[in-house]
């Protein structure tokens, strides 16, 4: 599927229309306020940054960037793979639930998982638990494209039903109870399960390590590969891209197999750090990774976002909660302000859409504008 439109495009929409306008005082205009709303993500990290600083001096030090950014990691990945998700027009609600269920199933193989059958208690390694778990998330994800793509369920109302399944089988398994030594034995050969979410590789966290790793996976797929453009193109037009030749269908499950991936890797690494695993975990987290890809700038409509700016949204997300935290505000204050931060996000964004609609406007009656008889060759 080809990029270039250079011969058959109509006038610039978007950023492009946005660049595109003439240097007039309106056109000035336009482009600072859409350059500010652009970096509106960057900004308001960078607001936090310096408010909480002159607030507290405990919170601008390495050792609490480094706690803070820890935290982020958890909502960076459930937002990598949520960004797929709503880049190609969809929403996935499951992804708390899979956090839950991914560290359940840690907690099942790391303790011993009994098999009846053959009277035997199996403990796999570490790596095998890994894979295993990520397995699991990959397979709720398949459900959840399979229902979206096959059977044309909506996606807010599959992932919803899968987020009640998921968390459902999560509690069936564990029967409500949490596993509380995942340390592992060395007899038994299945321990360094702790190291995934408290370990460290040349002084950084390897929860950090891993969030920059799938971040990096995450840009390379979006823009380098068929996959990356096969997404975007869904999201802005469906029938469109389908017409072209796009596998609407297996792009679809694709991506919900990776925010399902996402999902429980989180999961992993939560579990680690607590070295328990409770069925209850990931409780809302879907909403902080919604957030954190709607504060980014990405459309909740589809084909228009990118990791860069899901990333972003995760720090904002992160460093306010734990601002709050440090200033000792009440859990139910916070709440209310992340719900406001949320709103205001949206605002901008439609705010952002108006402007690129004006600027592609101008750019339309510019293309269609006389420009009287054609001189006479000589």
């Amino acid at each position: 599927m080809s990029n270039d439109t250079s011969t058959t495009a109509g006038p610039p929409t978007g950023s492009e229309a946005v660049r595109d306008l003439p240097s007039t005082s309106e056109g000035r205009r336009l482009k600072v306020i859409n350059l500010v709303l652009e970096l509106r993500a960057f900004i308001a990290l960078f607001v936090l940054i310096v408010v909480f600083s002159l607030l507290s001096d405990a919170y601008f030090t390495w050792d609490n960037l480094i706690t803070m950014t820890r935290h982020v990691a958890i909502n960076a990945l459930l937002a990598i793979g949520m960004l797929m998700v709503i880049l190609k027009g969809g929403i996935d609600l499951s992804v708390g639930s899979i956090v839950g269920l991914a560290g359940v199933v840690a907690g099942v193989l790391l303790e011993g998982l009994r098999v009846d059958v053959l009277n035997v208690v199996i403990y796999p390694p570490v790596w095998a638990v890994v894979v295993l778990a990520l397995m699991v998330g990959a397979g709720v994800g398949w459900i959840n494209g399979t229902l979206v793509s096959r059977f044309n369920v909506a996606p807010f109302i599959a992932t919803l039903g899968m987020l009640y399944v998921a968390r459902g089988v999560a509690l069936l398994i564990s029967d409500g109870k949490t596993y509380p030594n995942l340390g592992g034995s060395e007899q038994l050969g299945n321990t360094g399960f702790d190291w995934l979410g408290g370990g460290e590789i040349l002084g950084i966290p390897v929860s950090i390590l891993i969030m920059v790793l799938f971040a990096v996976a995450a840009i390379v797929l979006t823009r380098k590969t068929a996959f990356g453009r096969w997404i975007y193109a869904i999201g802005g037009n469906e029938r469109a891209a389908e017409l072209a030749g796009v596998p609407v269908r297996k792009a679809k499950t694709r991506v919900y197999m990776i925010s399902g991936v996402c999902a429980a890797m989180a999961g992993l690494i939560i579990a680690s750090e607590l070295t328990s695993a409770a069925p209850q975990a990931g409780e809302t987290f879907e909403l902080n990774a919604i957030a954190a890809v709607v504060i980014g700038g990405t459309s909740l409509m589809g084909g228009r976002g990118n990791v860069r700016g899901a990333l972003i949204g995760a720090f904002v997300i992160g460093f306010l909660a734990d601002g709050l935290v440090i200033l000792g505000v009440s859990t139910f204050w916070q709440i209310v302000i992340k719900g406001s931060v949320i709103i205001l996000a949206v605002i901008l964004d439609q705010s952002q859409q108006r402007i690129q609609g004006r600027a592609a406007q101008m750019a339309a009656a510019k293309s269609v504008t006389p420009s009287g008889p054609a001189p006479a060759s000589a």
